[in-house]
């Protein structure tokens, strides 16, 4: 399980295709515990830790380095999450989001994410106001009924919160910290993102049908 607090980003080093999926080299810093078979939520989809390592050093030696020539880990993309994800499309050089699975006696400081993307969502709209950014997505077809007002909402593995709903769309507000500690601040408009909604809403929504 995560909860959303992004860690950092890493960085596409490597991408090998194969008949069965995709396999992807992620450069991070500080990332000094990683293990074989450890979840990893790369942005906003959870994948396992196949192989880790340190240029010049062992695999799993886990001190030092840096996102373009230091730590790194192996994760590999099963074709159904390539065809459900954008992480197919990603090249060398690129930046995704990163996060370590919740320790047990971790501090809980977002919401529950299980990094099971539900959706991809397109970026209509980005809006500097003051010292935050505002931006603007589409509602993917079918996933309107989980999105409301104040609702917590993850976004390429960002806990935000529903600043405004209406029509077709929705608002987040998202402070400097978290614009510059993530992805956030190399996307556009057109751009697309990975929506986990609320696990929440779905269990209510599944306990009420089930009285029906």
């Amino acid at each position: 399980m995560f909860t959303g607090i992004v860690e950092g980003t890493g960085t596409v080093r490597e991408r090998t295709e194969t008949d069965d999926g995709l396999r992807l080299r992620i450069g991070v810093d500080g990332f000094d515990d990683l293990g074989h078979g450890q979840s990893i939520s790369v942005s906003g989809v959870c994948l396992t830790v196949e192989e880790y390592g340190v240029d010049g050093g062992a695999a799993g030696a886990g001190h030092g380095g840096d996102a373009d020539g230091g730590e790194w880990f192996d994760v590999f993309l099963a074709s159904e999450t390539v065809a459900k994800t954008y992480l197919g499309d990603v090249r060398e050089g690129d930046a995704v989001n990163v996060e370590r699975a919740m320790p047990a006696d971790g501090r809980f400081d977002g919401h529950v994410v299980q990094g099971h993307v539900d959706t991809v969502a397109e970026v209509r709209g980005i809006e500097r106001v003051g010292e935050d950014w505002r931006f603007t997505f589409a509602i993917p077809s079918g996933q309107d009924r989980y999105l409301v007002d104040k609702g917590s909402v993850t976004l390429d593995g960002i806990s935000l919160t529903v600043a405004e709903k209406r029509g077709d769309e929705f608002d987040v507000a998202v402070i400097p910290t978290t614009y510059e500690l993530t992805t956030l601040s190399e996307k556009s408009v057109g751009d697309p993102v990975h929506l986990e909604v609320d696990v929440i809403a779905k269990y209510v929504e599944n306990m009420l049908e089930g009285d029906a």
